[in-house]
């Protein structure tokens, strides 16, 4: 009888925390303990951005699913992605958010976490469809809200112009 998995020895989920790592610890600030990624790099390219840094996380989020990660997990783990993604979309302060929450080193724990308590529960292919819908419906919003206020911006500053 094979042994059940653990996180340590499935590749795909070193990778994942090897990504995680990338995104949210690779770098460390000289002289100090003080960890950061990509993530908070990226985010300083408007909208572009804080959107690759969401889409990184929904992969990760995807692959963990994948392999163990149970429905009440994926939750906290989408809670902390979407926290990441809302507050880090605000002009500066979203900027020095992202500096000190690290939501994908922070999931890739609670997998290894759920791994060491034996609550590893196979693949969740259902869970992944209803989490990927939600996310693309999530994207799809963010999409539309910032053409409607890219709209709204142009045409007040058009009308603000003609007077």
């Amino acid at each position: 009888m094979p042994s059940p998995p653990t996180f340590s020895n499935d590749e795909r989920l070193r990778w994942v925390e090897r990504v995680a790592r990338l995104m949210d610890s690779q770098f460390r600030l000289p002289g100090t303990s003080f960890r950061f990624g990509l993530d908070p790099l990226l985010g300083l390219i408007p909208v572009v951005g804080d959107l690759s840094t969401f889409a990184v996380s929904g992969v990760l989020l995807l692959t963990m699913m994948r392999h163990g990660a149970s429905g009440q997990l994926v939750v906290r783990m989408a809670l902390n992605i979407l926290l990441d993604t809302v507050i880090g979309a605000i002009p500066l302060i979203g900027n020095l958010f992202d500096f000190a929450y690290k939501s994908n080193d922070r999931n890739v724990e609670l997998l290894r976490r759920h791994y060491a308590e034996g609550k590893y529960s196979g693949s969740g292919k259902g869970l992944i469809a209803v989490v990927t819908i939600l996310f693309l419906a999530f994207f799809a919003l963010l999409f539309w809200g910032l053409w409607a206020g890219t709209a709204w911006l142009w045409n007040y500053a058009h009308l603000r112009h003609a007077w």
